[in-house]
C-alpha cells in the first residue's frame, strides 16, 4: 500500500517537470482525505480549476481516502521525532494509523514531509 501526498497528486496533475512513474498508479493507493481538499484549493488558487476538474476527479479517483479519525487528530497533537507543519502532522498521523493495519510507504515529493516520515519507521516509495 502507498500512502499518496498531495506534492505527488498535483505534480501528475499538473504534468509538472517532476512526476510519479506511470507504474505508482498500478498499486494500492491510500492518501488522507486532507489530500482531496489540499488539491482542489491549490488547483483553484492557480485558476485551473475548470481546465483540469477531469484529470483531478480520474486522479484522486484512484485513491482510498482515509477519514480524519479521532485517532488520527489524537496521534496528530503528540510530538514527531522531526520539526512538522500542521497539515503534515495530520498526514503523518494517518500513516501511522495505517501502517498499524497493514505495510505502507509514503509516496512524496516533500524534502520535510520525507525526512518526518523516514524518523517515524515509515519507508519511501522510489519515484
Amino acid at each position: 500500500m502507498i500512502y499518496v501526498d498531495t506534492s505527488v497528486v498535483l505534480a501528475h496533475v499538473l504534468a509538472e517537470d517532476r512526476h510519479p512513474p506511470p507504474r505508482l498508479w498500478d498499486d494500492v493507493l491510500v492518501a488522507s482525505r486532507l489530500v482531496e481538499y489540499e488539491t482542489w484549493v491549490r488547483v483553484h488558487a492557480s485558476g485551473l480549476g475548470d481546465s483540469h476538474a477531469a484529470t483531478i476527479r480520474a486522479t484522486l479517483g484512484r485513491i482510498r481516502f482515509a477519514a480524519l479519525s479521532q485517532d488520527v487528530l489524537d496521534r496528530s497533537l503528540s510530538p514527531f521525532p522531526t520539526p512538522v507543519r500542521t497539515l503534515d502532522a495530520l498526514h503523518l498521523a494517518t500513516l501511522v494509523y495505517l501502517r498499524g493495519m497493514s505495510e505502507v510507504r509514503l509516496a512524496t515529493y516533500d524534502v520535510r514531509m520525507a525526512e518526518a516520515a523516514t524518523a517515524i519507521g515509515i519507508g519511501l516509495e522510489e519515484l
